[in-house]
């Protein structure tokens, strides 16, 4: 098993067909253990290799999205930081999906390493958001 990180093919055929829609739809982020397969041929959420731990619910937390923009020629989104208070967990890496559109992926996240916390918050910190870096971009 692996997870491996990049942006689910799915996705770009979707957005084409108009299923994700950033400005209304809910996105989450569900935390994987090192046991999952995920990669950008994932298509939707699963439960399977997915977290459990103390203050993690399946599924995992609603992202919260700032509209899509420009930057220069590039079109992204940003989400804000996601937190899990008081969890005691250990994570791999994250899907990103659209639970509005039938649970679809987005993208996949490989943290590069088991990342923990005891009784702490765990926190999944997204890049800036530039046409270089934001974790959802079209070039």
């Amino acid at each position: 098993m692996a997870i491996i990180q990049g942006m689910c093919t799915s996705f770009k055929r979707e957005l084409m067909l108009a299923l994700h829609d950033f400005d209304t739809a809910t996105f989450k982020l569900a935390l994987y253990t090192s046991t999952a397969d995920l990669s950008p041929a994932t298509t939707a959420y699963t439960a399977s290799g997915e977290v459990v731990g103390t203050g993690y619910t399946a599924g995992g937390v609603a992202l919260s999205a700032v509209a899509p923009s420009l930057d220069g020629t590039v079109a992204l989104v940003d989400f804000a930081d996601a937190a899990w208070p008081a969890a005691t967990l250990t994570a791999r890496g994250a899907l990103i999906y659209n639970s509005s559109s039938s649970d679809r992926a987005v993208a996949v996240l490989d943290f590069g390493a088991d990342r923990s916390a005891v009784g702490a918050t765990f926190t999944v910190q997204f890049p800036a958001a530039t046409a270089a870096s934001a974790i959802v971009r079209i070039v």
